[in-house]
């Protein structure tokens, strides 16, 4: 539905032409901003739900004040692996964890890994490279994910929290106790809920666009034969380029398969 609407808005009422590059890069943009803004919304409500009922509260007291050896990044990047979400349903995901109070680096580890381990990309990989290979990418994933954790944790990073975070963060924490006080049912936690949850999509919405727009500049305007050319392994620089290109073209994981197989097959 998403696609048909921006087919309608690019080709329809723009005029533009479907095989042109100015075409398929206006209509990437209008089909992922739609796409994107529609998954932030709802998961960030799912979030919601989830921070008003679930005891967060202590859960971030036993992660806070227990010595849990590292095993607590470790759950999060699992957590993170078995969870089939891409990094647009991932961000709400992370943000309400934040909003919980779940230690910063904890919630790093699960925003790491997430968008990496992927259920569709790990079937791909076991139909196209076998178990192998399979399990050397999901290891290495969550091993990333724990790793990334650990040591961005080091860095007490809670202090560059936007300031719409913090303000939800402590928001959610008062109305979460005077919803237990009191009792208050579904009906009316849930204006509150979708009004954080707006809240959330408001504040990353500038940086979603931006990104939106440099992903759909490069799917519409990168020349054709680009990643055959400067990503073979001739080129010592071949690895950090698709580090670097993945970084703004990335959609998800069964999308990005296709681009990947193809940079494989000229190495």
């Amino acid at each position: 539905m998403i696609q048909k609407f921006a087919d309608w808005l690019v080709y329809g009422i723009f005029g533009l032409e479907a095989k042109s590059h100015l075409g398929e890069a206006v209509n990437f943009f209008f089909y992922d901003t739609v796409k994107i803004i529609l998954l932030l919304f709802l998961i960030s409500v799912v979030m919601g739900v989830v921070n008003a009922y679930l005891p967060i509260g202590r859960l971030r007291h036993y992660l806070t004040t227990r010595r849990l050896y590292g095993l607590e990044y470790v759950f999060a990047a699992l957590f993170g692996a078995i969870t089939p979400f891409c990094s647009c349903s991932s961000i709400p995901l992370f943000i309400g964890f934040v909003k919980g109070g779940i230690p910063l680096g904890v919630t790093l580890s699960f925003l790491i890994t997430s968008p990496l381990v992927n259920e569709v990309a790990v079937a791909m990989f076991l139909g196209t490279f076998g178990v192998k290979i399979t399990v050397v990418y999901v290891v290495s994933g969550i091993l990333l994910g724990i790793i990334g954790g650990i040591v961005l944790n080091r860095f007490r990073l809670e202090r560059y929290l936007s300031d719409w975070v913090k303000s939800i963060q402590q928001n959610s924490e008062t109305e979460s106790e005077s919803w237990e006080n009191t009792g208050t049912p579904f009906m009316k936690r849930l204006p509150v809920i979708l009004r954080d949850a707006w809240g959330i999509v408001r504040g990353v919405l500038l940086y979603v666009i931006i990104g939106i727009g440099i992903g759909a500049a490069m799917h519409g305007f990168v020349p054709e034969g680009f990643f055959e050319t400067y990503m073979s392994k001739e080129h010592w620089y071949a690895v950090s380029l698709s580090v670097i290109l993945a970084v703004p073209m990335y959609a998800n994981a069964a999308g990005m398969f296709p681009k990947f197989f193809l940079s494989f097959s000229f190495l």
